[in-house]
């Protein structure tokens, strides 16, 4: 297999809800990575927890990556593994999943087959280059078109919104895709500009029919984000 052109929007990590990707792997998605998102090596995400803070995730732990310059809340129900964020290819800095089985509190068991099947993962990552407030919108949804091919081959994906949001007082945009075939997908992207010129971006995918509860984790987690 042939490396292709480089794109002009964020390459694609492994499918959700695994997404480190094999060595092998990481090295085809790393000769295509675009201009967006080509990142210099920086320091790892660190672990930590700000209390204090308002918001439907204040009290619980945070994840500080210094890479993207981002500060968002591990929902209950999800993890953090440091570890695992040294595996990611080089567009991301961190992740974090849900934990397999976690039900929202909701009764939802082994027998019930859209909850076994739903997994979820947030990654956050810097981008190479600056992208304009005016060009937000277009390469957003680009970028999640991107994504949507690489975490779902293969399956119809539609823009299902995009609109024009904040993240910390910061100009971004959100453009949500939903999945269809087999059991069905859900894919956030959000890009936003930060101090100094910088663009980053947190990535939410549900892989199988998401429920209510977990896709308001995914809004959780953009909306405890702060820019640093």
């Amino acid at each position: 297999m042939t490396t292709p052109s480089p794109p002009t929007y964020p390459p694609r990590p492994d499918s959700a809800p695994r997404p480190t990707p094999s060595r092998a792997r990481r090295a085809w998605v790393g000769g295509g990575v675009g201009l967006l998102l080509v990142v210099a090596c920086g320091a790892a995400a660190l672990w930590s927890t700000r209390g204090g803070e308002s918001g439907p995730l204040a009290g619980r732990p945070r994840v500080t990556d210094t890479r993207a310059g981002l500060s968002y809340g591990v929902p209950d129900g999800w993890k953090h593994d440091p570890a695992k964020d040294r595996d990611l290819i080089d567009a991301f800095s961190s992740q974090i999943t849900r934990i397999p089985g976690t039900d929202h509190g909701t009764d939802h068991g082994a027998d019930h087959g859209a909850a076994a099947t739903t997994g979820a993962t947030v990654l956050a990552g810097r981008a190479g280059r600056p992208v304009s407030r005016a060009d937000l919108r277009r390469t957003t949804e680009a970028a999640a078109r991107s994504n949507a091919e690489f975490f779902f081959p293969d399956r119809p994906a539609t823009l299902e919104d995009s609109h024009t949001t904040t993240v910390d007082g910061r100009p971004a945009h959100t453009a949500v895709l939903r999945v269809t075939g087999d059991t069905g997908g859900r894919l956030e992207m959000t890009l936003l500009t930060a101090p100094g010129g910088r663009t980053t971006f947190l990535l939410g995918v549900v892989t199988g029919e998401p429920d209510p509860a977990l896709v308001e984790d995914l809004h959780d987690v953009l909306a405890s984000t702060t820019v640093d």
